[in-house]
Protein backbone atom coordinates (compact mmCIF):
# COMPACT_ATOMS: atom_id res chain seq x y z
CA UNK A 1 0.00 0.00 0.00
CA UNK A 2 0.88 3.83 -0.48
CA UNK A 3 1.59 6.24 2.49
CA UNK A 4 -0.20 9.72 2.24
CA UNK A 5 -1.61 12.39 4.17
CA UNK A 6 -4.99 14.48 4.28
CA UNK A 7 -3.85 17.94 3.47
CA UNK A 8 -6.35 19.59 6.23
CA UNK A 9 -3.08 19.03 8.64
CA UNK A 10 -1.72 21.72 7.22
CA UNK A 11 -5.16 23.60 6.21
CA UNK A 12 -5.90 23.95 9.78
CA UNK A 13 -2.76 25.25 10.79
CA UNK A 14 -2.77 28.04 8.21
CA UNK A 15 -0.56 26.86 5.48
CA UNK A 16 -1.82 27.52 2.10
CA UNK A 17 -2.81 24.59 -0.17
CA UNK A 18 0.37 24.81 -2.36
CA UNK A 19 3.01 25.32 0.47
CA UNK A 20 1.02 22.28 2.21
CA UNK A 21 0.93 20.19 -1.06
CA UNK A 22 5.01 20.67 -1.16
CA UNK A 23 6.01 19.93 2.05
CA UNK A 24 3.88 16.49 1.77
CA UNK A 25 6.00 16.18 -1.17
CA UNK A 26 9.77 16.73 0.29
CA UNK A 27 8.66 15.28 3.61
CA UNK A 28 8.05 11.37 1.43
CA UNK A 29 4.95 11.09 1.02
CA UNK A 30 3.50 8.78 -2.12
CA UNK A 31 0.27 10.71 -2.20
CA UNK A 32 -2.00 12.55 -1.15
CA UNK A 33 -6.25 13.30 0.09
CA UNK A 34 -7.49 17.02 -0.66
CA UNK A 35 -9.82 18.08 2.02
CA UNK A 36 -11.81 20.92 0.48
CA UNK A 37 -15.43 22.34 -0.44
CA UNK A 38 -16.40 21.27 -3.83
CA UNK A 39 -19.78 23.43 -3.76
CA UNK A 40 -18.42 26.50 -4.77
CA UNK A 41 -15.01 25.64 -5.12
CA UNK A 42 -13.06 28.49 -7.56
CA UNK A 43 -11.87 26.94 -10.55
CA UNK A 44 -8.65 28.55 -9.67
CA UNK A 45 -8.28 26.38 -6.55
CA UNK A 46 -8.91 23.66 -8.69
CA UNK A 47 -6.48 24.15 -11.42
CA UNK A 48 -3.78 25.48 -8.24
CA UNK A 49 -4.37 21.95 -6.66
CA UNK A 50 -3.92 20.32 -9.97
CA UNK A 51 -0.90 21.91 -11.12
CA UNK A 52 0.67 22.00 -7.76
CA UNK A 53 0.13 18.21 -7.33
CA UNK A 54 1.61 17.37 -10.84
CA UNK A 55 4.83 19.48 -10.26
CA UNK A 56 5.58 17.65 -7.00
CA UNK A 57 4.08 14.11 -8.62
CA UNK A 58 1.73 13.94 -5.79
CA UNK A 59 -1.03 11.65 -6.77
CA UNK A 60 -4.30 12.96 -5.29
CA UNK A 61 -6.26 9.55 -4.14
CA UNK A 62 -9.66 10.77 -1.77
CA UNK A 63 -11.44 13.50 -1.12
CA UNK A 64 -12.98 13.39 2.74
CA UNK A 65 -16.43 14.64 2.89
CA UNK A 66 -18.67 14.86 5.82
CA UNK A 67 -22.43 15.20 4.67
CA UNK A 68 -24.39 14.38 7.30
CA UNK A 69 -27.44 15.82 5.94
CA UNK A 70 -27.59 12.47 4.12
CA UNK A 71 -29.60 11.19 6.98
CA UNK A 72 -31.92 14.36 7.34
CA UNK A 73 -35.24 13.83 8.36
CA UNK A 74 -36.20 16.50 5.89
CA UNK A 75 -36.29 14.29 1.91
CA UNK A 76 -35.14 18.39 0.73
CA UNK A 77 -32.31 18.73 3.06
CA UNK A 78 -31.15 14.72 1.86
CA UNK A 79 -31.52 15.62 -2.35
CA UNK A 80 -29.40 18.92 -1.52
CA UNK A 81 -26.59 16.63 0.15
CA UNK A 82 -26.91 14.52 -2.26
CA UNK A 83 -26.20 16.66 -5.20
CA UNK A 84 -23.43 18.46 -3.09
CA UNK A 85 -21.78 14.77 -2.87
CA UNK A 86 -21.71 14.66 -6.44
CA UNK A 87 -19.86 17.84 -6.96
CA UNK A 88 -17.35 15.57 -4.90
CA UNK A 89 -17.40 12.82 -7.36
CA UNK A 90 -17.14 15.46 -10.29
CA UNK A 91 -14.23 16.86 -8.81
CA UNK A 92 -12.29 13.93 -7.66
CA UNK A 93 -12.69 12.83 -11.61
CA UNK A 94 -11.47 16.05 -12.46
CA UNK A 95 -8.00 15.12 -10.48
CA UNK A 96 -8.02 12.01 -10.89
CA UNK A 97 -8.22 10.90 -7.78
CA UNK A 98 -9.85 7.34 -6.41
CA UNK A 99 -12.43 7.76 -4.36
CA UNK A 100 -14.40 10.26 -2.39
CA UNK A 101 -14.27 9.74 1.70
CA UNK A 102 -18.14 10.11 3.03
CA UNK A 103 -18.86 10.32 6.88
CA UNK A 104 -22.16 9.70 7.17
CA UNK A 105 -24.28 10.82 10.08
CA UNK A 106 -26.16 10.12 13.39
CA UNK A 107 -29.08 8.68 14.80
CA UNK A 108 -31.54 11.97 15.91
CA UNK A 109 -32.37 12.27 18.88
CA UNK A 110 -31.54 9.27 20.45
CA UNK A 111 -32.80 6.70 18.10
CA UNK A 112 -36.05 7.78 19.35
CA UNK A 113 -39.08 8.96 17.46
CA UNK A 114 -38.03 8.58 14.26
CA UNK A 115 -37.38 4.38 13.91
CA UNK A 116 -33.57 3.84 13.41
CA UNK A 117 -34.06 1.74 10.77
CA UNK A 118 -35.59 4.39 8.75
CA UNK A 119 -32.42 6.68 8.47
CA UNK A 120 -30.57 3.38 7.86
CA UNK A 121 -32.67 2.90 5.38
CA UNK A 122 -32.27 7.05 4.12
CA UNK A 123 -28.75 6.15 3.66
CA UNK A 124 -28.85 3.19 1.84
CA UNK A 125 -30.88 4.86 -0.66
CA UNK A 126 -28.75 7.78 -0.70
CA UNK A 127 -25.65 5.70 -1.19
CA UNK A 128 -26.97 3.97 -3.60
CA UNK A 129 -27.95 6.60 -5.75
CA UNK A 130 -24.55 8.12 -5.32
CA UNK A 131 -22.78 4.84 -6.20
CA UNK A 132 -24.71 4.91 -9.52
CA UNK A 133 -23.78 8.61 -10.19
CA UNK A 134 -20.07 7.94 -9.17
CA UNK A 135 -19.71 4.43 -11.25
CA UNK A 136 -20.51 6.57 -14.24
CA UNK A 137 -17.55 8.38 -13.44
CA UNK A 138 -15.36 5.83 -12.73
CA UNK A 139 -15.24 6.84 -8.42
CA UNK A 140 -15.15 4.63 -5.77
CA UNK A 141 -16.67 6.02 -2.51
CA UNK A 142 -15.34 4.79 0.85
CA UNK A 143 -17.65 5.01 4.17
CA UNK A 144 -16.05 6.20 7.68
CA UNK A 145 -16.21 4.03 10.90
CA UNK A 146 -17.15 7.03 13.36
CA UNK A 147 -16.56 5.61 16.95
CA UNK A 148 -19.32 7.80 18.52
CA UNK A 149 -21.96 6.27 20.19
CA UNK A 150 -25.11 7.15 18.12
CA UNK A 151 -22.72 7.04 14.74
CA UNK A 152 -25.21 5.43 11.84
CA UNK A 153 -21.75 3.55 11.04
CA UNK A 154 -19.88 3.26 14.42
CA UNK A 155 -18.50 -1.06 14.54
CA UNK A 156 -17.23 -3.22 12.45
CA UNK A 157 -20.45 -4.96 12.22
CA UNK A 158 -22.50 -2.04 11.06
CA UNK A 159 -20.31 -1.56 8.43
CA UNK A 160 -20.32 -4.59 6.43
CA UNK A 161 -23.85 -5.30 7.42
CA UNK A 162 -24.46 -1.94 5.39
CA UNK A 163 -22.01 -2.18 2.77
CA UNK A 164 -23.91 -5.56 2.25
CA UNK A 165 -27.33 -3.85 2.02
CA UNK A 166 -25.76 -1.37 -0.15
CA UNK A 167 -24.98 -4.13 -2.76
CA UNK A 168 -22.97 -1.38 -5.29
CA UNK A 169 -20.05 -2.20 -6.32
CA UNK A 170 -18.62 0.87 -5.50
CA UNK A 171 -19.68 1.64 -1.72
CA UNK A 172 -17.25 0.38 0.20
CA UNK A 173 -15.49 0.72 3.55
CA UNK A 174 -12.30 3.29 4.81
CA UNK A 175 -10.82 1.53 7.91
CA UNK A 176 -9.35 4.25 10.06
CA UNK A 177 -7.16 2.52 12.84
CA UNK A 178 -7.75 4.87 16.03
CA UNK A 179 -11.23 4.58 15.16
CA UNK A 180 -11.40 0.92 15.38
CA UNK A 181 -9.61 1.25 19.01
CA UNK A 182 -12.19 3.82 20.25
CA UNK A 183 -14.99 1.25 19.41
CA UNK A 184 -13.21 -1.17 21.09
CA UNK A 185 -12.44 -3.37 17.87
CA UNK A 186 -10.05 -5.82 17.68
CA UNK A 187 -7.38 -6.46 14.47
CA UNK A 188 -9.30 -9.53 14.20
CA UNK A 189 -12.61 -8.32 13.42
CA UNK A 190 -11.20 -6.73 10.46
CA UNK A 191 -11.46 -9.99 8.97
CA UNK A 192 -15.42 -8.91 8.20
CA UNK A 193 -14.20 -6.55 5.95
CA UNK A 194 -12.58 -8.56 3.57
CA UNK A 195 -13.25 -7.71 0.17
CA UNK A 196 -15.35 -4.82 1.45
CA UNK A 197 -12.06 -2.27 2.30
CA UNK A 198 -10.41 0.24 0.29
CA UNK A 199 -8.87 3.03 2.10
CA UNK A 200 -7.27 3.19 5.14
CA UNK A 201 -6.87 6.19 8.05
CA UNK A 202 -4.32 5.96 10.58
CA UNK A 203 -3.29 8.02 13.53
CA UNK A 204 -2.91 7.89 17.34
CA UNK A 205 -5.63 8.63 20.34
CA UNK A 206 -5.85 8.24 24.14
CA UNK A 207 -7.99 5.22 23.54
CA UNK A 208 -10.88 7.77 25.18
CA UNK A 209 -11.51 10.36 22.80
CA UNK A 210 -10.89 10.57 19.14
CA UNK A 211 -7.59 12.04 18.99
CA UNK A 212 -5.55 12.21 15.12
CA UNK A 213 -2.50 12.34 16.92
CA UNK A 214 1.69 10.81 15.16
CA UNK A 215 1.78 7.38 15.91
CA UNK A 216 3.13 7.37 19.69
CA UNK A 217 1.77 9.80 20.91
CA UNK A 218 -0.94 7.81 22.63
CA UNK A 219 -1.82 4.34 23.22
CA UNK A 220 -2.65 2.77 20.14
CA UNK A 221 -1.03 -0.49 19.19
CA UNK A 222 -0.81 -0.46 15.58
CA UNK A 223 1.48 -3.56 14.36
CA UNK A 224 -1.35 -5.60 15.02
CA UNK A 225 -3.85 -3.86 13.20
CA UNK A 226 -1.53 -3.20 10.18
CA UNK A 227 -0.67 -6.96 9.70
CA UNK A 228 -4.72 -7.89 9.59
CA UNK A 229 -4.96 -4.47 6.74
CA UNK A 230 -2.00 -6.52 5.22
CA UNK A 231 -4.03 -9.39 5.06
CA UNK A 232 -7.19 -7.97 3.64
CA UNK A 233 -4.52 -7.45 0.82
CA UNK A 234 -6.03 -3.74 0.07
CA UNK A 235 -5.12 -2.26 -2.94
CA UNK A 236 -5.00 1.49 -1.67
CA UNK A 237 -3.70 3.83 0.41
CA UNK A 238 -3.02 4.34 4.89
CA UNK A 239 -3.65 8.34 4.60
CA UNK A 240 -2.77 9.62 8.22
CA UNK A 241 -4.90 11.59 9.47
CA UNK A 242 -3.39 14.59 11.92
CA UNK A 243 -5.77 17.76 13.08
CA UNK A 244 -5.51 19.98 15.79
CA UNK A 245 -1.46 20.19 16.06
CA UNK A 246 -0.91 21.65 19.71
CA UNK A 247 1.76 24.36 18.33
CA UNK A 248 0.74 25.05 14.86
CA UNK A 249 3.05 27.03 14.10
CA UNK A 250 5.52 23.35 14.16
CA UNK A 251 2.95 21.79 12.19
CA UNK A 252 5.90 20.69 9.32
CA UNK A 253 7.58 18.90 12.54
CA UNK A 254 4.20 17.70 13.89
CA UNK A 255 3.69 15.79 9.92
CA UNK A 256 7.59 14.78 9.75
CA UNK A 257 7.12 12.87 13.01
CA UNK A 258 3.59 11.36 11.97
CA UNK A 259 5.36 10.11 8.11
CA UNK A 260 8.99 9.16 9.92
CA UNK A 261 6.64 7.09 12.52
CA UNK A 262 4.14 5.58 10.12
CA UNK A 263 6.84 4.51 7.64
CA UNK A 264 8.22 2.63 10.04
CA UNK A 265 5.41 0.63 11.15
CA UNK A 266 4.47 0.14 7.75
CA UNK A 267 7.74 -1.03 6.96
CA UNK A 268 7.91 -3.40 10.05
CA UNK A 269 5.01 -5.25 8.72
CA UNK A 270 5.82 -4.93 5.24
CA UNK A 271 2.60 -3.09 4.49
CA UNK A 272 4.58 -0.13 2.12
CA UNK A 273 4.70 -0.91 -1.71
Amino acid sequence: MKLGIINSAFHQAGVDTATGLKHISRIGFDCVDVFTEAVGISKSEVKLVANACAKYNLPIVSLPVVAVGLIDMSEPVREFHLERCKRYIDLARAWDAKNILLVLGEYIWQREVIPPQVQWDWALEMCRRLGDYADKKNIDIALELEPFRLSLLNSVPSMRKFVDECNHPRVRANIDISHLVLSDTSPADLKQLKGRAIHVHLSDCDGKVHGDLPPGRGVVKFEPYLQAIKELKIDGVVSIELEFAPDPSKIVEWVEEAYRETAKLMDLVGLRG
